[in-house]
């Protein structure tokens, strides 16, 4: 489990236990949100895979076919190659929508920082720690 796993179940631990309608429709939203970044990871890896693939599949019949241009097995190249190239352009994508469901997840965790921080500072009362300064100084960037 990565950190960011880890993360984002801690969080959902902390926001359960509010029993608020505002926590359900974040618990779905972040759930969707895992769901939706999970299957596109598995997108990128499947597209990652048929490349290497079809690359493997090319430089074989370029090493070990005798007249590799102008061979008989022309429309097997041809097949791998058009593979390739529209493997690599789906990589290209989902690599693209990666990123995009990555964002949404830091977004939800975000929402469940502050749920957690609400919820924290209403069963606990306001915390008398200092802020940290990385932390502060994000926020008030975040906000100009």
């Amino acid at each position: 489990m990565s950190d960011h796993q880890r993360e984002t179940a801690f969080l959902r631990q902390c926001i359960h236990y509010d029993d608020t309608a505002e926590r359900h429709n974040l618990d779905e939203r972040l759930t969707q949100a895992q769901r939706d970044e999970r299957c596109v990871r598995c997108a990128v890896w499947l597209m990652a895979l048929l490349t290497a693939l079809a690359m493997a599949g090319l430089c074989y019949a370029a090493v070990f076919l005798a007249d590799f241009p102008q061979n008989k097995s022309y429309l097997t190249i041809k097949v791998l190659g058009a593979l390739g190239l529209a493997s690599l352009i789906s990589l290209l994508a989902f690599v693209g929508f990666w990123f995009v469901h990555r964002q949404e997840l830091d977004q939800r965790r975000e929402e469940c920082r502050r749920l957690a921080m609400k919820l924290f500072e209403s069963r606990l009362g306001q915390g008398h720690a200092k802020p940290l300064l990385g932390v502060v100084n994000d926020r008030e960037n975040v906000a100009k």
